[in-house]
């Protein structure tokens, strides 16, 4: 539902004569509104194009800095590639030459040309993962389940996008058949919280498969996760070294067993290799790819990380820290020292085989050189801490986006670090990951059987990527449907032949991130669901602002001191939960606003474009409307902050209604020269003796004279406006003084009892379990138990 604005001005009617012009006060005729509900938005211009003006000096500080934090788990995957492609032993050597030919183009076509160098500018803003791609949909195209958009939302700085040419009918036409179906947009939302799910169950397994003695696994995963409330900004500089260290060891064992065991190994470059392989070993090689696919799932995820922890651009273009780099910093890490030192690592060890082929079940630590096998064994535990610890740091900045979208119940985002934006921690979901992830290490204690569960996880986001890029280059990008074709087709193709591979070992630990993902889409889905189906019940049931004020009057509601905030999910209309508080509790603050939480499609909204207010009912009333828009990465405010910056806005917002109101006034001209000039709009003179000249011009000094005491009336309204709004002003500051109360529905919705079975235990079990076993939304927002009222309200969808 929408409602129409209020018009700034409006034309003359036909027949109407225009008011003589004047001119208004030089202030008011330079102001736009801050209030976006009464139309034109002030819009703040946004910082530059993350990537843009950097210097080369920058963009190399950055490459290295991104070592450390986006390429942690990109290092310790050739702990596991070959013995889980080979864990009944190497069949024939040439198999060896075939695998490895399969890992150096798997590397290139996934990582390298896919996301290094095609998904990487499917940024929003710099944001990226799969909630950026569907952000950047939900912007062009109206897919959101909620109806709670505003035009105004668009002029908010960062949220407009380049929109394909009028002239290309396809996007268009994608566009309006995305919009008027509603199976396409539940389609691209289960797309969206599948690759969320299958992220989070890669957060689960990324420490578990990290090391291979399971007390040792088990340590380091309590201590691991125990310290995720810290943050991890303290340590983040030390990354870089220890990952480049380890970067520098595996490149140069690699090398070093080139040289000494076999360099003819280096045929593997000749993709003519694998297909000898498949013809050789048919079924069985076509099995083998669920371990060669682990060489991508650390590239991949190392892409992920970085697209999970938002970008920040400073003044002058310059990044703010080391969890925020550009483009070209990751192009180059990528391609000049990780790219090399993997590839390097994967030859050598095929190198070793050729010559050891039964060491094949711990290739890596055989193939170490005696002097540096206890520096490599140490930096290798330190990599893997480093690996696990930047996952799981962008698994929470990943479903923080998800409570964004309203697909989970408001939970307490902990922002680790003042300085650095994107370190985010979650109690509740800490636990959880913590503990799945040492039952997965006891229950399965072999990396090969973590393996199998760990590959469907990043393959399946994989798919997800691609589908959600093609719509984005359909839309977005405006490019030629060859050009999309292609993507999809090759891409698409890859990943599917890994899938059907993995989904071979399905029984042999496979099963585990379809569980987790079942159970983790179920709690979304569900509790999108139902949110959306609320959102629409209160829609439904608005109460007009007219009602509203026949409702105070009838129940001779008083006025109480203070401020009083009513949270509600609608962005317009009187909520249902006011008249039910209104009868139950008589009485209203002075200051009473309704507040609403919303969420746009893009990472960041700048605190000037915070608050839209409107005037809610007559101004004597002081009842407001207040939207606070967060971008998807925004974090909350305290209380307190919150209040003093609600409270600031609503000062500048009377201050300028006032302002427009002295602008649009007409000028009080004296009742004869009114009469006169309705006269002649009439085409009717008034009588009137003759005058000579001498009478003309007195009374033409007279009607000068009238409107001189026309020009001072205005003077005098201005100042009395003036006045009213200082008031006003010291009225809000007297009453935040004495106290700020906030008002929240505590909500009980239930199925119909005409619902089918399937949404009786969707409404009636899963989402009243979530509800009440899950932080509550004044816990999430951090509001003091004594502020805070609590409304019961029954809803029956």
């Amino acid at each position: 539902m929408s409602s129409s604005l209020e018009a700034e001005s409006s034309p003359p009617a036909d027949g109407e004569t225009p008011p003589p012009p004047t001119t208004p006060p030089p202030a008011p005729s330079r102001l736009k509104r801050h209030d976006s509900l009464f139309g034109d938005a002030e819009k703040v211009t946004g910082g530059k194009h993350h990537g843009s003006d950097v210097s080369w000096a920058t963009t190399l500080q950055l490459a290295f800095q991104s070592v450390g934090i986006i390429y942690g788990d990109i290092g310790t995957s050739p702990l596991y590639v070959y013995s889980s492609t080979f864990p009944d032993g190497i069949g024939h050597k040439d198999d060896l030459i075939g695998v490895l030919s399969l890992i150096i183009y798997t590397l290139i076509i996934i990582p390298m040309l896919k996301y290094v160098f095609i998904v990487l500018y499917a940024n929003d803003n710099g944001d990226g993962g799969t909630f950026a791609l569907y952000s950047l949909i939900s912007r062009y195209a109206k897919i959101r389940m909620i109806p709670n958009q505003q035009a105004e939302d668009a002029m908010v700085s960062n949220y407009s996008i380049e929109a394909p040419n009028s002239q290309l009918r396809r996007a268009q036409w994608v566009k309006n058949k995305l919009e008027n179906s509603r199976v396409a947009k539940m389609a691209l939302f289960f797309l969206t919280i599948l690759g969320t799910s299958m992220v989070m169950g890669d957060g689960t397994l990324t420490p578990a498969i990290s090391a291979q003695v399971v007390m040792i696994s088990v340590a380091i995963l309590l201590l691991l996760f125990s310290v995720q409330r810290f943050g991890t900004d303290k340590v983040g500089y030390s990354f870089a070294p220890i990952i480049s260290v380890w970067f520098v060891l595996i490149a140069g064992i690699g090398l070093y067993n080139l040289v000494v065991h076999e360099i003819t190994i280096l045929r593997a470059f000749n993709p003519l290799y694998i297909v000898q392989y498949f013809r050789r070993n048919g079924k069985k090689g076509w099995v083998s790819l669920g371990g060669v696919v682990l060489c991508v799932t650390a590239a991949y995820k190392s892409i992920l990380i970085l697209n999970a922890i938002p970008y920040v651009t400073g003044t002058e273009g310059m990044f703010a820290d080391l969890g925020h780099f550009n483009i070209r910093a990751v192009q180059i890490s990528f391609n000049c020292i990780l790219f090399p030192s993997v590839a390097l690592c994967y030859i050598g060890q095929a190198a070793y085989l050729r010559k050891f082929p039964e060491n094949v079940s711990d290739t890596f630590y055989k193939s170490i050189p005696a002097p540096l096998f206890w520096p490599t064994f140490i930096v290798a535990i330190l990599a893997a801490i480093i690996a696990s610890q930047a996952m799981l740091s962008g698994a929470f900045a990943i479903l923080s986006k998800a409570l964004s979208l309203g697909c989970l119940p408001r939970v307490r985002v902990i922002h680790t670090s003042q300085k650095y934006e994107g370190q985010v921690y979650i109690p509740e979901v800490n636990f959880m990951m913590g503990l799945a992830s040492i039952i997965v290490t006891i229950a399965f204690r072999t990396t090969t059987s973590i393996g199998n569960a760990y590959g469907i996880c990043v393959v399946t986001t994989f798919m997800v990527t691609t589908h959600l890029m093609t719509v984005v280059m359909l839309l977005i990008w405006k490019k030629h449907i060859i050009f999309i074709l292609l993507f999809y087709v090759v891409f698409g193709f890859t990943e599917v032949v890994y899938l059907s591979s993995i989904l071979s070992k399905f029984i042999d630990g496979g099963y585990l991130p379809f569980c987790f993902a079942l159970v983790l889409m179920t709690m979304m889905a569900t509790w999108h669901y139902v949110h959306v189906k609320r959102y629409w019940y209160e829609l439904d049931h608005i109460v007009p602002t007219g009602e509203m004020t026949t409702l105070l009057e009838k129940n001779d509601v008083r006025r109480i001191p203070g401020v009083g905030l009513l949270y509600t999910e609608l962005v317009q209309g009187i909520p249902p939960l006011f008249p039910r508080l209104i009868r139950k509790i008589p009485s209203v603050h002075n200051i009473f606003v309704f507040m609403s939480i919303k969420h746009l499609p893009i990472p960041h909204v700048v605190s000037s474009e915070r608050f839209l207010f409107r005037q809610v009912g007559p101004r004597e009333h002081r009842m407001f409307r207040c939207v606070a828009r967060y971008g998807y990465s925004d974090a909350l405010e305290q209380p307190k902050e919150f209040a003093a910056f609600l409270v600031d806005s609503l000062k500048m917002f009377i201050q300028e209604e006032s302002a427009f109101a002295i602008a649009d006034a007409p000028p009080a001209l004296p009742a004869s020269v009114a009469e006169n000039d309705a006269a002649a709009a009439t085409g009717d003179e008034p009588v009137r003796p003759r005058r000579s000249t001498g009478s003309a011009v007195h009374s033409e000094e007279a009607i000068q004279s009238s409107r001189v005491s026309s020009h001072s009336g205005r003077i005098s309204f201005q100042v009395s406006q003036l006045m009213d709004v200082e008031e006003e002003k010291r009225l809000i500051d007297r009453e935040v003084d004495r106290g700020v109360v906030y008002l929240m529905g505590e909500a009980n919705v239930s199925a119909g009892h005409k619902s089918s079975i399937m949404k009786k235990i969707a409404v009636n079990y899963i989402y009243t379990f979530l509800r009440k076993n899950l932080t509550e939304g004044h816990r999430a927002l951090a509001i003091p138990k004594d502020q805070l009222l609590k409304v019961g309200i029954t809803y029956e969808i």
